[in-house]
């Protein structure tokens, strides 16, 4: 997951969750309140601000050890926060899409998910690598949301 905050001059500052040590991914998981990591992931597809919040402040607390997760805040996070799925995780989703389709002979899931992973994904042109990579590039190509 990649978490990005535009800061005031306008220049995007990306972190992504992969880059998290342990104790820091527990150091979020305690600071949201005992919340799993998995439910913390959920959470950042959700675009929930306390999760994306927590994750930025994992970073910050690298440079300024003593920020306290209460006292940091993220001013206008609505336009300025934003969290995005990587090709890991659409590698993930579209497997798991896939395996049930193919169970059905069907592509309708795979074809019905394809809006929702564009729009979270990071780089809109791993959805269609991802789709290459599983055979079913078909479904990506020549659609009004597609990176083509």
């Amino acid at each position: 997951m990649i978490i990005t905050y535009t800061l005031d001059d306008g220049t995007p500052e990306r972190r992504t969750t992969d880059d998290l040590s342990a104790i820091e991914a527990a150091a979020v998981e305690e600071a949201m309140g005992g919340v799993p990591w998995r439910l913390i992931e959920d959470r950042l597809r959700g675009q929930d601000p306390t999760a994306m919040r927590a994750v930025l402040w994992a970073f910050r607390r690298r440079e300024d050890p003593g920020l306290k997760f209460a006292e940091f805040d993220v001013p206008g996070w609505r336009r300025r926060l934003t969290a995005r799925i990587e090709r890991v995780e659409i590698d993930d989703v579209l497997n798991t899409l896939v395996t049930e389709a193919l169970a059905k002979n069907e592509d309708s899931a795979i074809d019905a998910m394809l809006p929702h992973l564009r729009k979270l994904a990071h780089d809109q042109a791993d959805v269609n690598a991802a789709l290459d990579a599983l055979g079913k590039g078909h479904l990506g190509r020549g659609r009004p949301d597609s990176a083509d």
